[in-house]
This record gives C-alpha cells, sequence and structure tokens, in this order.
C-alpha cells in the first residue's frame, strides 16, 4: 500500500503551483513609503487581496488610486494607522476581520530613522540624541511588535499565515553614523528568530517568520544621504555603490519576488530567516 500511496502524494505536491497568492489577504504596514507601495502593487496585480497600513491618509488614498489605475486582478485599499498605537492597530484588525474574515501575510514594512539617532562625521557618540535614538528604537523595533502581536491572532486561529519583517544591511554590520538605526534592525532579526520558534512550537507549522533584508534602495528618508540635489551620488552614496558586486543601488521592484516566496507556499519549510537582497554588499569584503 505504502508504495502506491507515496507516489499519489507526491504528484499532488509537484502540481499544485506553490507561489499562487490568489485571494491571500496581506496587511503591509508602512505601505506609504516608497518600498512598501511597490510590494503592494505587486502583489495586488497577483491576485492578492492588499490592505495598505501608513499614517498619511492623502498619499494613501492617491497610491490606492494609482494601483486600482492598473487593473489589478486582487485589490487595494488603505487604512489609517499607527503601529505605535496598538488601540489604533487593534481597530485596524477589526475593520480587516470584518472585511475579510481572515489575516493570510503580515509584512511589517513600517520604520525609518531621524537626524538624532545618527551620528555624523563631525560629531562623536556623545553627541547621539538619546531620546530621538529611543525613538528609531520604538518606531522600528515596537513598530514591529505591536502590529505582529495583534495579526497574529487571526493566524493563529487559523493555523496558517505568514508574517515578514524588515530587517537591514545595518542589522548585519553596524555601520558608521546609524546608531539607532542598527540596533533597531538588529533587534528585529532576533524578534524574527525568537517569533519563528514561538509560533511552531505553539501555534503549529503553518505559521512562518521571516525577514528580508534589503540592500541600498534610494527611498524618502535617505535620499538626501546617499543623492545629492542633481541626483548625483554623494559620498556617502558612492561608498555604497562601490561596496555592492552590481555597481548600483536597488530597484523597489527588486524586493517584490523575495516577498513573494517567502508569503507562499513556495516556503511552506522555511521560518526564522533573513532573506537578504541587496546585489551582493553583505557578500562583499574588500
Amino acid at each position: 500500500m505504502r508504495v502506491l500511496i507515496q507516489p499519489l502524494i507526491y504528484l499532488v505536491f509537484v502540481m499544485e503551483n506553490l507561489f499562487d497568492i490568489t485571494g491571500n489577504v496581506t496587511v503591509i504596514t508602512g505601505g506609504t513609503g516608497v518600498l512598501g507601495r511597490a510590494i503592494a502593487r505587486y502583489l495586488a496585480c497577483n491576485g492578492a487581496r492588499v490592505v495598505i497600513l501608513g499614517r498619511k491618509e492623502d498619499v494613501g488614498r492617491q497610491i490606492v488610486g494609482d494601483i486600482e489605475a492598473a487593473g489589478p486582478s486582487g485589490s487595494i485599499e488603505f487604512m489609517q494607522t499607527d503601529v505605535l498605537n496598538k488601540d489604533v492597530v487593534e481597530r485596524n484588525y477589526r475593520d480587516i476581520m470584518e472585511r475579510y474574515g481572515r489575516v493570510d501575510t503580515l509584512i511589517n514594512a513600517a520604520g525609518g530613522n531621524m537626524p538624532g539617532a545618527t551620528i555624523p562625521p563631525d560629531k562623536t557618540f556623545f553627541d547621539l540624541d538619546t531620546a530621538e535614538f529611543e525613538k528609531v528604537l520604538s518606531l522600528n523595533l515596537t513598530g514591529t511588535v505591536i502590529p505582529t502581536q495583534v495579526f497574529l491572532r487571526a493566524m493563529a486561529g487559523q493555523g496558517t499565515g505568514s508574517v515578514i519583517n524588515f530587517s537591514s544591511m545595518a542589522a548585519f554590520r553596524p555601520m558608521t553614523r546609524v546608531c539607532g538605526y542598527a540596533a533597531a534592525k538588529a533587534g528585529i532579526s532576533n524578534f524574527t528568530a525568537f517569533m519563528a520558534t514561538e509560533c511552531a512550537r505553539k501555534f503549529g507549522e503553518g505559521i512562518r517568520v521571516n525577514a528580508i533584508a534589503p540592500g541600498f534602495f534610494i527611498t524618502e528618508q535617505n535620499r538626501a544621504l546617499l543623492t545629492n540635489p542633481d541626483g548625483s551620488f554623494t559620498q556617502r552614496g558612492q561608498d555604497v555603490v562601490r561596496q555592492t558586486p552590481f555597481g548600483r543601488m536597488g530597484e523597489p521592484e527588486e524586493l517584490c519576488g523575495t516577498v513573494h516566496y517567502l508569503m507562499s507556499a513556495a516556503s511552506r519549510f522555511v521560518t526564522g530567516t533573513v532573506a537578504v537582497v541587496d546585489g551582493g554588499f553583505n557578500a562583499f569584503a574588500m
């Protein structure tokens, strides 16, 4: 009997479209940022039902309009949020559950940096603004913990789900200047590994927690640091490109394939990992 059953199981597995995300209810915090909106557009156009969460309602509505104009096979909508206010996130959760009845994927893309949490070349560690340091830690790390705590309830009830956090190159190697941001992103990588074990052991193997670590992409937050007003690279930008074997910055759309993989059944045995999308930045030693 075993000889007859095993080939049938294998046949069903290999014939399944492991990358099909049609109908996947996906929540993206920080969905109004450059990277978040690119991911939202891609997923909606590939059949997912996407809810982007962000602070700026006008920007969110505009993004929804732009994506809807592309004629997505899935759906897209915006909800205003504050990832540091659990009551607000709980309200988002109730609205999403009332509308869809489930949450399949949570992408924690909210985050950012502040000038006071950095140490520029003309200053030292003693000039670090600890208040802004704490704000950066809170925005990135606590702003990942709170949405995970809220939306994970749906996944625990379903027995399935995928959480994708946003780590950074700064989590692997503590780069100059970005003291607070690097500490926060290192925390996210650690939190990802912790939650992978926590979820698997307490809620079952159907729930996976991974992170994505983008290399250098031009966003509104780092544009002034990496580029000059005329579009050329600053010294910092030149250093990044020199350190990147591909010899360029990343394009936001180049994150989409990795996100798609981590949220789909193609990664059903993958949890606790940090997937690097960096053009070779982290692999380059000299």
